[in-house]
């Protein structure tokens, strides 16, 4: 039988319900749910928001393992002249044809990268509930706070996704207003990655064939956001999303995901995986860098799949007593517009 979700259910009541927790989507891994609640059951059409109570465990959207992203070598591209031209060669064509690259070389080390990715795992998957409460807020004015789903109560389905935003400049934070899990590893982290993305900005200059500090003297790179995104493990993935197809509000993006994955682009009318690249970051060019490039460089639809788990025991209650827990993680620093010396907070 159709029905349609406000026919069964109070999708508002739901929403507050969970909200009110404080708890996110890990919170309701943790209670063993094996059936995700229907607020976060997405239609099997982006146009159709009325939905079968059990959808289809496949999907109609076309995928593909012909393509891949372009890998760009930044290595000596500081030192040594013909080297550089050719870096902006290639991320002219990876900006103009696919709005997505990963860099690798870039200059982060890769013991920065890892403690990053296990900071955030404490505080997403390690923390106590009491602490991770203490940081949930829809407050549009804080700084750091731990959010599921910035758009909960206006989007048609949540996402399956939970996220400790920080706006990072061009006022970071007090050291003090971090959780102590991440806290030191997302100070350092930012100060490596805003570096990186002056450097990309300067290069994406001068592949417009403008003066390398054009992009950076318009402010592109002085307001920056960390958003560090954790998928947990689903139950039903086939009825969800990590994240929904979008593109991304701001100048640029530089991504870091863990080896899990999941991460895709549109590209040619067919999702595209992102491999996990041991050491790289996936950069992507946002709508902003689209509007003031001309329309030279794309900013592109991309998603995030949810991710499997592995059902070992389920009692009769439909709860899991045991389960394997594979929650992705993957962390977004946005090079964000600014207005009126504050930074504008896209989510």
């Amino acid at each position: 039988m159709e029905v349609s979700p406000s026919s069964c259910y109070d999708r508002l009541e739901e929403l507050k319900a969970f909200d009110d927790t404080k708890q996110g989507v890990k919170g309701l891994v943790d209670a063993g749910l094996v059936q995700i609640p229907r607020i976060f059951i997405h239609p099997s059409s982006s146009n159709d928001f009325n939905h079968k109570l059990k959808l289809p465990t496949t999907t109609t959207t076309t995928t593909t393992t012909t393509f891949q992203i372009p890998i760009i070598d930044m290595k000596q591209c500081m030192e040594k002249e013909d080297q550089r031209l050719k870096i902006i060669d290639e991320i002219r064509q990876a900006s103009e044809t696919w709005g997505f690259y990963q860099v690798v070389n870039h200059g982060i080390e890769t013991s920065v990268l890892e403690e990053m990715l296990q900071g955030v795992r404490r505080f997403h998957v390690e923390e106590t509930k009491q602490v991770k409460m203490k940081y949930y807020s829809r407050e549009a004015g804080r700084k750091v706070k731990f959010v599921s789903n910035f758009d909960l109560y206006q989007s048609h389905a949540a996402n399956w996704r939970d996220t400790l935003f920080s706006i990072m400049a061009p006022v970071p934070p007090d050291p003090q207003e971090f959780p102590l899990a991440c806290r030191d590893i997302i100070i350092k982290y930012s100060k490596e990655v805003q570096r990186l993305g002056i450097t990309l900005f300067e290069l994406l200059s001068e592949a417009l064939g403008l003066n390398s500090d054009y992009l950076k003297d318009m402010d592109c790179a002085k307001g920056h956001a960390i958003l560090c995104h954790c998928y947990p493990a689903c139950p039903e993935p086939e009825l969800t999303m990590g994240t929904s197809k979008h593109s991304d509000p701001d100048f640029l993006t530089i991504l870091l995901q863990d080896h899990i994955g999941g991460l895709q682009v549109l590209h040619q009318n067919q999702w595209v995986h992102i491999p996990p690249t041991p050491g790289a970051l996936v950069v992507n060019i946002g709508d902003f860098l689209q509007l003031i490039s001309n329309d030279k460089f794309k900013s592109v639809e991309h998603r995030v799949l949810a991710n499997h788990v592995d059902l070992l025991q389920i009692t009769s209650n439909d709860k899991l007593k045991s389960i394997e827990h594979r929650s992705t993680l993957v962390i977004c620093s946005r090079s964000l517009p600014m207005t009126n010396s504050k930074v504008l907070s896209t989510g």
